[in-house]
Order: C-alpha cells, then structure tokens, then sequence
C-alpha cells in the first residue's frame, strides 16, 4: 500500500496543502519549524488515530480554525481508497471511507504506517505508558477490533475508579460496594483480553526486533522483551527507574492459570488497598514492557546509540508485522528526522534495511543527511507551503 494524494486543510500550520506521492522514496526537506513533520504526522494519525507529538486534537487544528481535514488517497495495485478524517474543535471527530460515513475507529483497519521519530526514544527512556501505546497502537492496526475492546475498557476502569473514589470518601467497606463485583467482571473480561493480545505480540515481535536491531548496528546484542504485569504482582510504580518489580499482591494459588483468574484473584487481594487510595491497582493500564539488551534492561544501562538504534529497531519489527499480516501490502514506512541522529554507517545500514518497503518517507533539515538511494525524489517545505517538488529539486 501506498499513499497516492495527501491533503490537508487546516491542519497545523497548513490553511491547505495537496501533494502527491509515489512509491518508493521522497524526502521533505526543509528548515525546522516549517511542516515537514505536519505531513507525515497527519499519515501516521490516519493509521493510528493519535499525534507521536501531542496527547490530544486540539494542537492538530490551525490556530483560528473551527476543524482540520485530513484526506488520503491510498493505493495498493490497481485499487484505491479515499480515507478522510476531520477533526473537530467542537464535538466528536467524523471520519469518511469513499465518501460514506464510519466510525473513526475503522480507519486504522485501512490505513497502515510505522512512524520513527525522535520522540520514540521515550519508549526506552521514558513512563511505561509510552511502552504501552506502541503495543496497542500495532494491536489496533493488526486486529481493528481491539480499538473497541480498549475503548470499553478505559470506559468500565474510569467508572470503577470512579465507584472506589466515591467509596473512600463516604468511608464505604467492601461488603457496601455490591456494584463493584459488577465492575470487576466486566473490567476482567475486557482487560483480559487486552493482556493476552499483548503477550502474544510480544511473542511475535522478538524475531523481527533481533533481526532489525543486527541490520542497524550488524551486532548480535540480544535485544529482548519481557512483559511485567500488575495481575502477577508486579508494581511498576514501586520504582521509578520503571524496570524493577515489586510484590503488590500475594502469590497466586497454584490452580489459578487463566489471565482472567489471575486478574480476578488479584482484584480480590488488592481491594482493601484500592478502597484506601481510590484507585484501581491492577491491570493491563498498569502493565510495562521491560526491554533488555544483552539481559539487561536497556532503561539506565543503554547508551543513547543503544537506546537509540533499540527503539528504531521496535518500529521496524512492527513494520515487519504489518508487512506479514496485511492484504493490502506493505505499511507506509516514515522516517522523522532520523538520520540525523545517525553516523554514517548506521545510515547506510539503515537505508538498506529499508529499502524493500514499497513506501518510504522521510523527513531531514539537512539534505546531506540522508544516504542517497532515499533521495529519489525531494519535496522542499517552506512556512507551511510545497514550495518545490521533484527528483531533481
């Protein structure tokens, strides 16, 4: 799959912005500051349904305006498909496949992109939200569907929250609360299904990450992943360097197996803590994800390179994911500013790993970072404006 026409109206500094694009390689060239990233972050958004810059909408409408549009036309051989998504100041956002209407959260299911940024290297570094998001992001991309699970999940854990917080403040015991038995089954179900979609993912992913991780740095460093889940008593609040765990719940008897037995009987041990704080303790919007590298965790031990090429690494496991399971052919490949970050030789490398991916685009201030065989075809951004497009440019 490729993108064929991007158009923008209203959107970051863009009032609007019409481009198209081919396979293979085209670069967006420009000073910082000028929208080159604006571009690509609109792509990503279509597939993921979230900025790898901003938590919410809001900073993705131009300043003055009421909505931003975003609309792409995407190609994979002789098919196409219009996708438009319009974000709204006011109100839920609307989207449109072919012109009829959809639920936002359809998009995804059409709309395939891996995005490495500079951002990226907080999910090495940074909370385990960040960790988190990159799971359920692919899940969502992988199996559409599971935006609905997540959705409802966050819905039934913020009325629970919502249930204990009220529970502290009246001074309630748990014999009062008959409604939050309620909650529970509902919460074990969804975020049951949540914590084995990620497990198996995971499992998925550590093939392609030592392959990907070798081609970027062409060294066997034993990139690893290991899930820590609140349902087994890990606390990964209990710690700030984010990778240590620590007992928030008693051992689980030996005949609890299943993920939601687990979770369930980990609800029951914790409840006289969560009725004292106000919130719930355990489940998949706790869990982390530990990454190691040659057995230790890459948080506090890695390099910035390490922490740098591990990161990259993850993104192009999931690329190669999505590249295995899609219909629809390769996902859109997008490099922002990356190869800045990159000596000479990690560049290459990197170009060449890249270089079966039916759509690659890439974003630099400086041409002369990019290694040439990306240099296909050149888009210069000024202020906003395509100023000038062309393999010669």
């Amino acid at each position: 799959m490729h993108v064929a026409r991007l158009s923008l109206t209203d959107y970051r500094n863009y009032r609007r912005a019409e481009l198209a694009l081919e396979p293979g390689a085209t670069v967006f060239v420009g000073r910082n500051g000028q929208g080159k990233t604006n571009l690509v972050e609109a792509i990503g958004y279509l597939s993921t349904l979230g900025s790898h810059r901003v938590s919410g909408d809001q900073a993705l409408i131009r300043a003055g305006a009421d909505a931003a549009i975003v609309r792409a036309l995407l190609a994979h051989g002789d098919r196409e498909l219009l996708v438009e998504l319009q974000l709204n100041r006011q109100g839920a956002n609307r989207a449109q496949l072919n012109r009829s209407p959809v639920k936002t959260r359809e998009l995804p299911r059409y709309a395939h992109s891996v995005l490495f940024a500079p951002e990226d290297l907080a999910i090495v570094r940074g909370e385990p939200g960040v960790r988190r998001r990159l799971l359920d992001e692919l899940l969502v991309q992988r199996t559409p569907r599971l935006a609905g699970v997540t959705a409802d999940y966050e819905r039934v854990l913020k009325q629970r929250n919502s249930l204990l917080k009220s529970a502290r403040t009246r001074g309630l015991a748990a014999d009062r609360l008959p409604t939050l038995d309620i909650w529970d089954e509902r919460l074990v179900a969804l975020g049951s299904e949540i914590i084995d979609q990620r497990l198996a993912l995971v499992a998925e992913l550590a093939g392609p990450l030592a392959d990907a991780y070798r081609a970027i740095v062409d060294a066997d460093h034993s990139p690893g992943l290991l899930p820590v889940l609140s349902i087994d008593g890990a606390d990964i609040e209990a710690d700030a360097s984010g990778f240590e765990t620590a007992p928030s719940s008693p051992p689980q008897p030996a005949e609890v197996t299943t993920t939601g037995e687990r979770f369930a009987a980990t609800l029951r041990a914790l409840r006289p803590k969560e009725l004292e704080r106000g919130v719930t303790l355990a489940g998949p919007h706790r869990d982390d994800l530990l990454l190691l590298l040659n057995d230790l965790p890459a948080k506090g031990y890695a390099s910035h390179g390490e922490s740098w090429s591990f990161a990259l690494a993850l993104r192009l496991a999931s690329a190669e994911l999505l590249r295995r399971d899609s219909t629809t052919g390769d996902p859109v490949l997008v490099l922002d500013d990356v190869f800045a970050e990159l000596d000479r030789l990690r560049r290459q490398r990197l170009a060449e790993a890249i270089g079966g991916f039916e759509q690659v685009l890439v974003t630099a201030a400086v041409l002369e970072d990019v290694p040439e065989p990306l240099t296909a075809r050149i888009v210069r951004i000024d202020a906003g404006r395509i100023v000038e497009e062309g393999a010669d440019a």
